[in-house]
């Protein structure tokens, strides 16, 4: 018993040391201005664009916060994502662009291994594109997917209810076919995206409209066909980007890269995802991999075979 008790304590105090340790880092983090001190040094802001966009909230922070100072001179952006859900590609796009624009300052995106649909959204809005040879690039479209799993429910004797206030409020449910006038619906959707999308290529990347709709068919390209097309500015590695930021800055071949400092996560955070780890196992979390109901519905701006292998 005392030992089972003592066990407890050694838990609990453990807990509390964690919790205290994670708040006072986090106010030290708020009095210096997030743990990176004053910069006083002429800099590059070194940001990524990494794995499936699903919000935008750090990137679009960081952002705002650093490329405004004074010795920040220009904006490295390191791209290797298949893109994501629209508004948060759209948000990234257009702090990309405010630097740019309203700041005056080159924002280069360095474009890895890929660099597909609402990530090559967000990349038109800076100063240059660098992108390797074999860079997948492009998928310039949109993509919504639903599952009917009516006849699942049938053979599981479920039996689904809803209660709802208009004929598309239920739209896109899985526990029905979906109406013609609601697959209508959905199309005209995505169709007004897509024309989002193509806007601002053809703003961005200084295009002809009607260029940038003959491949707007959700195609890929290799980043050297990018190249020639005008979808990318160049091909370069992520060495060469850097030196051409700095060329473009006016602070050499060689510039300091500042990178922001990575926020650390809560106590509940960390619980949070050892949680979400754990729904990965058994048959609930074989058919949350299959469906991924969070992206369900949902307009994307993501590339085609991304879908089921991210998490």
């Amino acid at each position: 018993m005392r030992k089972t008790i003592g066990t407890i304590f050694i838990i609990i105090t453990i807990g509390m040391v964690a919790s205290c340790v994670i708040m006072t880092s986090r106010f030290a983090d708020e009095i210096t201005g997030g743990g990176s001190g004053p910069l006083i040094k002429k800099s590059i802001l070194s940001l990524e664009i990494d794995g499936i966009i699903m919000d935008s909230d750090d990137f679009v922070e960081a952002l705002r916060k650093y490329a405004k100072e004074d010795e920040i001179k220009g904006v490295l952006i390191r791209v290797n994502s298949p893109g994501g859900v629209v508004g948060p590609s759209q948000e990234m796009y257009a702090e990309i662009k405010r630097v740019r624009d309203v700041l005056k300052k080159p924002v280069v995106v360095s474009m890895g291994g890929l660099a597909a649909s609402g990530a090559y959204y967000a990349s038109v809005g800076a100063t240059k594109i660098l992108t390797n040879p074999g860079t997948m690039v492009g998928s310039i479209g949109v993509i919504m997917e639903f599952a009917n799993l009516e006849k699942l429910y049938d053979w599981a004797k479920i039996k689904r209810y809803t209660i709802k206030t208009g004929a598309y409020k239920d739209s896109g449910a899985e526990y029905r076919e979906m109406r013609d006038d609601e697959r209508l619906l959905f199309q005209q959707m995505a169709d007004e995206v897509l024309g989002q999308f193509k806007a601002a290529i053809a703003e961005g990347r200084k295009m002809d409209p009607a260029k940038v709709t003959q491949y707007a068919d959700g195609r890929v390209f290799t980043g050297e066909t990018a190249v020639k097309l005008g979808f990318a500015d160049e091909i370069g590695t992520f060495q060469d980007a850097i030196r051409t930021v700095g060329q473009l800055s006016g602070i050499g071949e060689e510039p300091e890269l500042f990178e922001p400092p990575k926020k650390r996560p809560s106590l509940s955070e960390i619980f949070a995802e050892i949680a979400t780890n754990l729904k990965g196992f058994g048959v609930e979390g074989t058919i949350n991999q299959m469906l991924r109901p969070e992206l369900l519905g949902r307009p994307l701006f993501l590339m085609p075979g991304s879908y089921q292998g991210s998490h």
